[in-house]
């Protein structure tokens, strides 16, 4: 699929079919993650895969915004590692272009997801730590929720020119 067309049909996909996302399709994913820029190149990332029933279900309960994980087969944790920060404070920028490079990759081979955030929220950052035995320096940032999408991708022209500058407000 065309770059473009993949950022200009890319949506939140909440529902999912009822079939597993294969081993190679996880593996592009988090190496299209992994090719994201970040901040004097630190890749302060690390990602926890989920698929299993139990601990998916328990993300809904501490992440309300996460209730969709529930019809899915599987999500990955991205998470910032304090201790590989290129720059003091960029690890949340640098973990969102990851996530933003997964949800591109997603929809380019036929997946849907859905962006759900963690960070900065204390209860589902401490709530996700203890669930997946994140240590100390590794903050959960947020939750991709992946699948076969069981409904429809369209594309809506979202440009608004009166958001555009030139040179100055």
């Amino acid at each position: 699929m065309d770059v473009l067309e993949a950022i200009h049909t890319r949506r939140s996909i909440r529902k999912y079919e009822n079939r597993p996302v294969p081993p190679d399709a996880v593996r592009q994913l988090l190496a299209a993650a992994m090719t994201a820029p970040s901040a004097r190149n630190g890749q302060p990332w690390q990602f926890v895969v989920i698929d299993d029933r139990a601990l998916l279900d328990a993300c809904a309960d501490i992440c309300p915004n996460a209730a969709m994980i529930r019809g899915a087969p599987m999500a990955i944790a991205v998470c910032g590692d304090l201790d590989r920060e290129g720059s003091e404070g960029y690890w949340p920028i640098d973990c969102s272009a990851a996530v933003e490079n997964m949800l591109l990759a997603a929809r380019g081979i036929g997946l849907g997801a859905c962006w759900c955030g963690v960070y900065p929220r204390p209860h589902r950052i401490e709530g996700l730590r203890k669930l997946f035995g994140v240590p100390e320096r590794v903050v959960p940032h947020s939750l991709v929720v992946l699948g076969y999408p069981a409904e429809a991708f369209a594309r809506q022209d979202r440009y608004r020119e009166e958001r555009v500058h030139c040179n100055r407000w």
